[in-house]
């Protein structure tokens, strides 16, 4: 017996050969620059949470002292950030944190880091699909167009709804995008995270005419406690920037181009979060912002309704490419665990007309136009927070042994103050967990369990690491 649990043991923390990797990933097409990277980060992390935390943040924990809430969070993730950073530039392949753990941990370690993305991955999309048809109807509706009852919502039959259409459709149109290849969905993505950033602008432009610098006082109504506090919860508005590193494979020059990509994404969304902030603070009393919609809100206060208007299309476009950016990882994420034997291995092929898992999309896409299409997941939401949190835990603890390997020369981005910072962010990650509700652990905890027999009743058995 005790034999048979070394054997095991051996088998599944065997890891992952780097150069098979760069082997199987090489018929992906490197057509990335630093600036499609930021545009994809961007695009995952600003979304409609720009124009409501701010506001309802502020109004219950921190006050205007938000500006400071927002620099500690990022400061907090771009302890994560960097080792990401670092491993992308390292191991530049396609799967993020779960290829890295291959790597680094072995396979069984690899496939519960894929198993935790793959929940932080779809489920967020799903989500968000279901917030974008909601934002699509009521932009409907000012122009007098309601759709029907039976298709606007999850299967209610209770409530007389029994598809949610638009949620399917606007994934529909995303995969389909994204199906046209990297070249051709990345220029689109970057057009709608372009329109995204200038209808922030102007909301910024418009408001800074009527600050109060009053509405700044006092700085800190909820003491220095609640800057953190504030902190712990616009923490969650960060994530999304791991997801561009699901993308190392497909990228120019990765050592040079995935730090700038991931950090450069971090830099300017702290930037965006801060200014409207301060903007928006300084426009309306605090305790005025505890409202669903406090950026327009604010805006209608001042009578420019004209702008609250476009807000709206903003907020349209944030959750767009925000779906954008995690169907396209959530595909290479698949696609990766299929190229590994640990899911059919039909989903680890790559297209040889637009060179992009095309398999892998089509069984992400319908997964997600059923959850988004037929599920509430008003419970569920929280569990994106646990997988990301798990993945950036592992990533920042696989830092250390990453450098002891002497077979993964790495000469570009390293994280600073090797090895105190890596240690500090997995202690950050653990922090952040904790302040997770019961439910949501234990729903992870099912999650993994469900993980863990597919994984003994298929993967193990079809894993390339065996043959």
């Amino acid at each position: 017996m005790g034999e048979f649990y070394l054997s095991l043991k051996d088998r599944i923390f065997k890891k992952e050969s780097l150069a098979r990797y760069l082997d199987k990933d090489g018929r992906l097409v490197k057509s990335m620059g630093a600036g499609d990277l930021i545009a994809l980060g961007i695009g995952a992390v600003i979304g409609t949470g720009i124009f409501i935390l701010p506001g309802t943040v502020a109004a219950l924990h921190s006050g205007p002292a938000i500006i400071l809430s927002f620099i500690v969070a990022a400061i907090v993730c771009s302890t994560s950030a960097m080792c990401y950073a670092e491993f992308s530039s390292a191991l530049p392949i396609a799967g993020s944190a779960y290829s890295f753990g291959n790597v680094i941990f072995g396979e069984v370690v690899g496939w519960f880091l894929g198993w935790a993305l793959i929940l932080e991955y779809m489920l967020a999309v799903a989500a968000v699909s279901t917030g974008w048809a909601a934002y699509f109807s009521s932009f409907l509706g000012g122009f007098g167009i309601h759709l029907p009852h039976a298709i606007s919502g999850y299967f209610d039959p209770a409530h007389g709804t029994y598809i949610n259409l638009v949620a399917i459709l606007i994934v529909l149109l995303i995969s389909f995008i994204l199906s046209l290849g990297v070249k051709t969905s990345v220029r689109f993505n970057n057009i709608i995270v372009i329109l995204k950033i200038a209808i922030i602008i102007i909301f910024l432009l418009v408001g800074m005419f009527y600050i109060k610098p009053a509405n700044w006082h006092p700085f800190f109504p909820f003491g220095v406690g609640g800057v953190f506090k504030g902190a712990s919860l616009v923490f969650f508005a960060y994530l999304g920037f791991d997801a561009v590193s699901a993308s190392a494979a497909e990228v120019k020059n990765p050592k040079r181009n995935m730090p700038v990509g991931i950090l450069g994404t971090l830099i300017i969304c702290t930037i965006l979060y801060i200014l409207v902030s301060v903007v928006l603070t300084g426009m309306v009393s605090y305790t005025k912002l505890n409202v669903a919609n406090p950026v327009s809100f604010a805006l209608q206060l001042v009578n420019q309704n004209w702008v609250a208007g476009i807000i709206s299309l903003g907020a349209l476009a944030g959750m767009f490419t925000m779906m954008v950016t995690m169907i396209f990882s959530s595909s290479r994420l698949i696609y990766s665990i299929g190229r590994d034997g640990l899911l059919p291995k039909f989903l680890g092929e790559i297209s040889p007309k637009h060179h992009i898992p095309a398999k892998a999309m089509t069984v992400v896409t319908l997964i997600i136009c059923l959850m988004g299409g037929f599920v509430s997941l008003d419970q569920l939401t929280n569990l994106v927070n646990i997988g990301t949190l798990i993945a950036f835990t592992f990533v920042s603890l696989g830092i250390i042994p990453l450098r002891k390997r002497k077979d993964i020369p790495n000469d570009g981005f390293k994280v600073p103050f090797y090895p105190v910072l890596p240690i500090v962010s997995v202690i950050l990650c653990i922090l952040m967990m904790t302040q997770l509700s019961a439910e949501t652990w234990i729903a992870s905890i099912i999650w993994f369990i469900i993980g863990m027999i597919i994984y003994f009743a298929y993967g193990i058995k079809h894993s390339q690491i065996a043959k």
